[in-house]
């Protein structure tokens, strides 16, 4: 699924319902979704780790669409390599 896509699903299927919620929130859910994907890497198995990133992935893009960020856009700033130095792998000390 493409970015754009994600954006698209996730505005249709939640959009309403997190707009009600709001903006600090969803950051809180985020949150909280970022520490579950870091008890998973610790400890969880490889299809916990995959489900966590998805709920991160998902909270990303309703924040993104509450605050009416393009993710395609956003992520165009490392399709090069590294925004500061440009290189790929980065070369920044």
């Amino acid at each position: 699924m493409e970015l754009r896509e994600l954006q698209d699903v996730i505005e249709r299927t939640y959009g309403e319902r997190d707009r009600a919620r709001g903006v600090p929130s969803s950051v809180a859910w985020l949150a909280e979704e970022l520490g579950e994907l870091a008890q998973a890497v610790r400890k969880g198995s490889p299809a916990e780790v995959e489900h966590e990133f998805g709920d991160v992935l998902a909270w990303v893009a309703s924040l993104a669409n509450q605050v009416g960020v393009d993710l395609a856009t956003a992520v165009e700033r490392y399709a090069a390599g590294c925004p500061r130095c440009g290189a790929i792998p980065c070369a920044c000390t």
